[in-house]
């Protein structure tokens, strides 16, 4: 009898034949269907790997059937361990639904063009602080293929009492929708629309549309968190499905920031006013941006019933993730903001804004920006634009790095600051390794695919952490 006849007793589904364990279900992806489903590019066709997933002690293959008469001599020995489907990506999300279904409790979805990541982390810290035992995605897991890889943890541990989850796009395939189907959301929680994913949607308004499927997809009664001071994401709350939550700065709303004070690094003070409710926060994090996060987390608190006062001592004890926001102190004199995690022009210009406004003023204000992928046919303008901005800011020196990074080096220039080009993100950490200083302050920020990071990891290899002791 085949597998698809009866039932598998696992709670354990992977798609890398890597990590695959005695017990597991091994789901063989082929590029059939990483076109179908809106992942660009080419990719390794994984069932050639299902037999030496099944000898690893795997219980099941699912594969589509065309694929099993190419590897058929391999796989003809397993043949009743072997489940086969028109697609094996949307027999891994279906599976995932039902898990969902099954464990039937409150789902929070967080989507943007910037600061997706520190949001859904921030929103767990704070439903955390209530007492509850929060899922969330881990890594960059907000696609089609790490949705669902997340949802599979409730299958080994239903005992969550929420998830918080990333949804992110960069097609016009209709990727937030998809992932919404699998785990309708509760509350839906819009943090902007920028200009990022231009190359694959051609306009800002098509990345709103894109963005909308969020609260589109969401559950009959559930609640919008929208953004005020986004005209684009306040646009959204026509489309609720039942309840509207706002948060911002500048323009009214229901969750708001007040009597901002930015101290230093790691410094940042505001009063959380919440229709009329204020308590203060002493915020560990920098930047414009990340309080806007910490607004959009709190409204997710009000919506499960959390108080005031019970929000802002959750938001005083959050850290940032990796290479997001964090602050790197060397014992040599100088301090490093490593956001490495990712950029486009709005990211750059805050955080370069942060930098500025926590340094210094005998400081030198260093930023080396790694160039901004996905922009379209405007890239190149658009790097050069910014990097006159990045100028006028305040900036004492930029190094760009890799493709794009030249043309953020001639807007610089021309805006009258010494800025330099580096072929790749180990040039640029040799170069910024030979000339920083005591008293220095930098911030290092790329699109993920330039790996910035390799900056801050050259000067750890040449310089010391304040926490660590030379040898």
């Amino acid at each position: 009898m085949s597998p698809a006849q009866r039932e598998i007793d696992a709670t354990n589904f992977v798609i890398d034949s890597r990590e695959v364990r005695a017990g597991d279900v091994f789901f063989a992806l082929s590029q059939p269907e990483y076109a179908d489903n809106g992942f660009n590019g080419e990719f390794d066709d994984s069932t050639q790997y299902a037999a030496g997933a099944l000898a690893a002690g795997a219980v099941a293959v699912v594969l589509r059937e065309d694929r099993y008469a190419e590897h058929e001599t391999a796989l003809e020995p397993y043949k009743d361990r072997l489940i086969f489907v028109k697609d094996s990506i949307v027999a891994l999300q279906d599976l995932a639904h039902a898990i969902y279904l099954e464990w039937a409790r409150p789902v929070v979805a967080v989507t943007g063009s910037a600061g997706k990541t520190t949001a859904k982390e921030l929103t767990a810290h704070v439903l955390t602080g209530s007492g509850r035992k929060i899922l969330r995605n881990i890594k960059n897991y907000n696609n089609g293929l790490g949705h669902p890889l997340t949802v599979f943890n409730l299958a080994k541990d239903p005992s969550f009492d929420a998830a918080v989850l990333e949804m992110g796009m960069s097609t016009p395939l209709h990727e937030i929708e998809r992932l919404c189907k699998i785990t309708p959301p509760d509350v839906s929680v819009v943090l902007n629309v920028l200009p990022v994913h231009l190359e694959h949607l051609g306009t800002i308004e098509r990345i709103a549309q894109a963005k909308a499927e969020i609260v589109e997809g969401m559950r009959d009664g559930g609640t919008a968190v929208l953004n005020a001071d986004d005209e684009r994401v306040a646009a959204m709350a026509g489309l609720s499905k039942g309840d509207v939550i706002t948060y911002g700065i500048e323009n009214a709303a229901d969750v708001r920031a007040t009597d901002i004070e930015v101290r230093g690094f790691g410094e940042t003070e505001f009063n959380l006013n919440i229709r009329g409710e204020i308590a203060p926060v002493r915020f560990p994090l920098n930047g414009r941006h990340n309080i806007m996060n910490a607004l959009a987390a709190a409204a997710v608190g009000i919506v499960f019933g959390m108080k005031v006062a019970e929000i802002a001592e959750t938001l005083n004890s959050v850290a940032p993730p990796p290479q997001r926001g964090e602050i790197i102190r060397f014992t040599e004199g100088f301090t490093v903001i490593n956001d490495s995690y990712n950029s486009n022009p709005d990211a750059l210009l805050s955080m370069v804004e942060t930098l500025i406004e926590g340094s210094p003023e005998t400081s030198r204000k260093i930023v080396v920006a790694g160039e901004m992928l996905e922009l379209g046919p405007e890239a190149a303008a658009i790097h050069f634009a910014t990097g006159v901005k990045v100028a006028k800011l305040g900036a004492d020196i930029l190094i760009g790095v890799r493709g794009n990074g030249e043309q953020l080096v001639r807007g610089a220039n021309e805006a009258g600051i010494h800025a330099q080009f580096a072929e790749d993100s180990a040039v640029a950490g040799e170069l910024v390794a030979d000339f920083v200083k005591p008293g220095d302050v930098l911030l290092v920020k790329g699109s993920r695919g330039v790996r910035t990071e390799r900056v801050v990891e050259k000067l750890l290899e040449k310089y010391h952490r304040e926490e660590e002791t030379p040898a």
